[in-house]
């Protein structure tokens, strides 16, 4: 099929044209190889350690003080539903917070005020199957507090590439910003390499500064590891992830940093100075509740449990111990989602809050 549309494409005197006949002929071919080995997309470079990052470690699930969302979801589809947040604890955090949601098989919007002025939109649209455009916006009061982040991701069988652009600026005369662009692609169906470049310029008084860095995953049966090679930071990061049973996952990670410092690399210095962090983490499934724990090697301890009592209201507690510096953090949060009569009738008693696109 794929030689019956190139022949088509082609205008007539091409298709028998010897030079275009081998390119399509070795295309063809390759096409027909990469297909027979079976391979899997592989995710983005961003996410190459998505199991130990996003799923087992704390990171995207810390707070502190205490905080309560309320939301009230006012279609299932196309989705749409709006939230209030209320806190206080914790220095930074805004008090009240409103954002508002709709998404759509192909569109995806996202709007947060809070009490400060503070605004932040998303907005996702998918181009093609496999093709998705994402904008995020934040705009603050004062000068210099706005920002824009540009993201383009292009997801195939066997491979992921995305080209972002961060504040990006053509008014002084010539490009400014950050472009970043990176590519992951199956070698076999368990391991995938891929790479990622950085391009920035703060200003047009200052020349651009690059970096390249390197990516591997390899995933097994249960179990997967990911090894990045950071020419931006300086530093090697490694990470472990293992399902132990159907409930229970735990991951280990490493990253190692290398500064300049006083190193002993002759009279002045000028030797490497390395710093290192371990962080071991585990994540436990119950029937209406997940508890996640993990430790680093700079003795920090840290906890989360989200329970929810009703198919309406969560409760999350999340607590941190700095066993070297002596300090301690709590959180607690309750989530309750208020729904019309009529959509929990057609929910159902068991019905969980509706997934959002993307």
């Amino acid at each position: 099929m794929g030689d019956a549309k190139m022949e088509t494409f082609l205008p007539s005197y091409l298709q028998n044209n010897g030079l275009i006949k081998g390119i399509r002929d070795t295309y063809t071919s390759f096409s027909e190889r990469r297909a027979a080995l079976g391979l899997s997309n592989p995710g983005t470079v961003e996410n190459v350690n998505r199991e130990v990052q996003n799923n087992v470690f704390l990171s995207h699930f810390m707070f502190s003080g205490l905080r309560a969302d309320i939301s009230r979801p006012l279609s299932v589809s196309p989705l749409f539903q709006y939230s209030h947040s209320f806190s206080m604890g914790p220095q930074g955090q805004p008090p009240y917070g409103f954002s508002a949601i709709y998404g759509a098989p192909r569109v995806f919007l996202q709007g947060n005020l809070d009490n400060d002025g503070q605004l932040i939109a998303k907005a996702n649209y998918q181009w093609a199957s496999g093709f998705v455009t994402k904008c995020q916006t934040q705009i603050a009061p004062g000068q210099g507090q706005a920002m824009m982040h540009i993201d383009n991701e292009i997801t195939g069988k066997d491979f992921s590439a995305s080209l972002k652009t961060l504040n990006p600026s053509i008014l002084e005369g010539s490009l400014t910003g950050i472009l970043i662009g990176s590519y992951l692609q199956s070698i076999t169906p368990s391991l995938a390499v891929g790479f990622e470049t950085m391009w920035q310029r703060v200003a047009m008084n200052s020349g651009p500064e690059t970096a390249l860095s390197y990516v591997a995953r390899y995933k097994g049966s249960d179990w997967v590891a990911s090894a990045q090679l950071l020419q931006a930071q300086s530093a090697i990061n490694t990470s472990y992830w293992r399902r132990l049973s159907d409930k229970v996952e735990a991951g280990v990670d490493l990253n190692l940093q290398f500064t300049p410092g006083m190193g002993g690399g002759g009279l002045m210095g000028g030797g490497l100075r390395k710093e290192g962090i371990t962080t071991v983490g585990a994540k436990y499934d119950f029937r209406t509740s997940t508890f996640r724990a993990q430790l680093d090697s700079s003795g920090r301890l840290s906890c989360l449990l989200e329970k929810r009592i009703l198919p309406p209201i969560q409760i999350t507690f999340a607590g941190e111990m700095d066993h070297f510096k002596q300090t301690a953090k709590v959180g607690l949060a309750v989530s309750i989602e208020v729904a019309s009569e009529e959509m929990m009738n057609q929910a159902g008693p068991d019905a969980t809050p509706p997934s959002v696109p993307f």
